[in-house]
């Protein structure tokens, strides 16, 4: 599984969850007047790839809705029942989108090869052309909107939606060349466009599988970002040395486990005032974050045996 890059969240809880409101129902806006749109296009053209880009906005619209309930659960405060919060919701949501998206992408290929083996001329082209350069020119407006929200908040449940309009604008532009094609050359461009499509939407459903795995099984942060934190922690006048560090990310929550080594000759109060000094500094760089910093004697780590010395010690003893 390719590690995904990702940005941290540099926006307090409640700007974040507002941006992230925002995109989702920009994204069931566009979703539903998108549908309005290519069914009246698709009445007219009766085109198959047209039928292809009806049923994948009908889809956008169910994953969007999907979205904005599990956006809402995933933003709600820890409880307690819950003390790490709700932010998986966003995974379960992108596990839901993927779901709806394959679906689609198997029905779809499924009508497109019968509809291969039985072509029809579309008709009405230059009905089915325009709605699909008014969803073109809508998706692009919706992504700049994801794209800002992303940045600000690392949403996986935003970036699944965005993941799936960014196919979108290659489903509409190869639709347009689908109908062209069928109008003036082989009729059945028609489906075999529509079976590339379906191809791609699985592609796409993939990739947002393993983006929510990604949450769900406590990946790590990027390598970027744990080397941010270890810089931050070591450039701490007091910090001897780190160890144990331990992230992983919840919806828009960050959780940040460390040990850190100081002079083994300063007083506990000593101690625990630079690793407060130490928290401060990686919640200014990951404002909504969890952290637990665990103070730890210079040196320790090298007097402890190994792991595995004591438990090869311990079957030398059984024996």
């Amino acid at each position: 599984m390719t590690e995904p890059a990702a940005t941290a969240n540099t926006l307090p809880p409640e700007e974040a969850g507002r941006l992230m409101r925002l995109a989702t129902y920009a994204s069931v806006s566009v979703a539903v007047s998108l549908i309005l749109a290519k069914l009246i296009a698709w009445f007219w053209t009766d085109s198959i790839s047209l039928l292809a880009t009806l049923i994948d906005s009908t889809l956008d619209a169910a994953a969007a809705i999907l979205n904005m309930v599990a956006v809402r659960h995933a933003l709600a405060p820890a409880d307690k029942e819950h003390r790490f919060g709700h932010g998986k919701a966003e995974a379960l949501a992108g596990l839901g989108q993927a779901m709806f998206i394959a679906g689609s992408a198997g029905f779809l290929i499924l009508e497109a090869f019968g509809r291969f083996f039985h072509p029809q001329v579309p008709q009405a082209i230059e009905v089915g052309i325009g709605v699909m350069i008014l969803s073109i020119v809508a998706t692009l407006g919706l992504l700049a909107v994801q794209k800002h929200v992303i940045s600000k908040t690392n949403s996986t449940a935003i970036k699944a939606d965005s993941l799936h309009y960014k196919t979108d604008l290659y489903v509409n532009g190869s639709v347009i060349l689908a109908l062209i094609l069928a109008a003036y050359g082989w009729v059945g461009f028609d489906a075999v466009f529509a079976i590339g499509i379906g191809i791609y939407i699985l592609y796409s459903a993939w990739e947002i599988v393993q983006h929510a795995m990604d949450d769900l099984m406590d990946r790590e942060l990027s390598n970027e970002e744990r080397q941010q934190i270890t810089d931050i922690v070591l450039a701490h006048p007091e910090a001897r040395g780190m160890h144990d560090l331990r992230t992983r990310k919840s919806g828009v929550t960050y959780f940040i486990q460390l040990h850190l080594e100081l002079d083994p000759n300063l007083r506990l109060k000593a101690a625990h005032k630079i690793a407060d000094e130490v928290e401060a500094s990686l919640f200014a760089a990951f404002p909504n974050s969890e952290i637990i910093i665990h103070e730890d004697p210079e040196g320790l780590i090298e007097e402890m045996p190994d792991f595995a010395e004591v438990v090869h010690a311990d079957e030398e003893k059984n024996v």
